[in-house]
């Protein structure tokens, strides 16, 4: 298995962030996550998925009971860290401030600037 997990899919994001939920779970908690706001999500889709993830090194799976058990292989800070890392280095030119100044020309809204505001000012 790979040392550096690959860089998830936009589906297999989708299972992270439900696992980082949901903590460690079987393919069917998994499944019953996803059909809340997916309900055409078949469950052998979310199996395979989750098979491709932990060959990918993206995810770990306890074997020990007859239905595997699947986990994040990173915490959630740690694999959003190095994707916006990326996206920094290969969007902005390798600057962290164009990519926030880009978030806050549309993306924040004035709640969320205050509170921006505020975690600045306290760094100060």
């Amino acid at each position: 298995m790979n040392t550096v997990p690959a860089k998830p899919t936009p589906s297999e994001l989708e299972m992270l962030r439900l696992l980082w939920q949901l903590g460690p779970s079987t393919a069917r908690q998994v499944h019953e996550a996803a059909v809340e706001t997916r309900p055409d999500m078949a469950y052998a889709n979310v199996l395979r998925l989750l098979q491709m993830m932990h060959a990918k090194g993206l995810l770990t799976r306890d074997e020990s009971a007859r239905a595997h058990v699947y986990a994040p292989a990173q915490p959630q800070d740690n694999l959003q860290a190095g994707l916006i890392k990326d996206l920094i280095h290969k969007a902005f030119s390798g600057s962290g401030k164009e990519l926030v100044l880009a978030a806050l020309r549309g993306h924040v809204s004035k709640k969320d600037r205050e509170e921006i505001q505020r975690i600045l000012n306290d760094e100060e």
